[in-house]
């Protein structure tokens, strides 16, 4: 079932069962996908985003919230933290399972190998490797400056 299927059936179930927090983080998705559409028409494309542009939208969300929550706790407003926690759950239920560390450094490796990457300029080809194959799965911004120590 593609992404928005998905999301469209977790949005129906939430409406019949009432759960507004649920409802409202579902809304807000659904919100960020649309701004992404319109923008991507805007551009000359087809106006429709792909699974993996979903993906790296909904890791952009839980990424804003991961730092909220981070700001509401660290000015001791733990209600809106764990609001913005309790989105996080949900966005996460749509995003595949995260690498660990082990995997995140393998699928790097393979990712340095493929590219035939042997010096830093070589970054770039490297991070697209990694961008087409594990969209959703790794954080971007932990793994580039793995990726410069291994080039470096």
């Amino acid at each position: 079932m593609a992404m928005r299927e998905r999301l469209q059936e977790a949005l129906k179930d939430a409406m019949r069962a009432k759960a507004a927090d649920r409802l409202s983080t579902l809304r807000l998705i659904n919100a960020a996908i649309k701004d992404r559409d319109i923008a991507n028409r805007g551009e000359g494309g087809d106006g429709m985003v792909s699974d993996g542009d979903i993906l790296a939208i909904m890791g952009k969300m839980v990424k804003q919230r991961q730092e909220s929550a981070r700001a509401y706790e660290e000015g001791g407003r733990l209600e809106l933290a764990e609001k913005e926690l309790a989105e996080i759950g949900v966005i996460e239920e749509f995003l595949p399972r995260q690498l660990d560390a082990a995997e995140v450094e393998a699928a790097v490796t393979a990712a340095i190998a493929e590219a035939g990457a042997t010096s830093i300029r070589d970054m770039g080809r490297v991070m697209a490797v990694l961008k087409g194959k594990y969209t959703g799965q790794m954080d971007f911004g932990a793994v580039g400056p793995k990726v410069k120590d291994l080039l470096g």
